[in-house]
């Protein structure tokens, strides 16, 4: 319940500050900040090709 409350009221004070406009943008690069993590915790490499293209190369 808490973490809801703290949730949508963190959701109003940013659409208030940077506007309704932003927003969007802002949910981008915080999902694309939270998939570089993920990928860097896995030992995901960004320069490689995926596995799909690579096999494909090769034939």
């Amino acid at each position: 319940m808490d973490l809801t409350l703290l949730l949508i009221l963190l959701l109003i004070v940013a659409l208030v500050w940077r506007g309704p406009k932003t927003l969007p943008q802002l949910g981008r690069m915080f999902g694309e900040g939270i998939r570089a993590a993920r990928r860097q915790v896995r030992g995901e490499d960004e320069q490689e090709p995926p596995a799909a293209s690579r096999s494909a190369d090769r034939s």
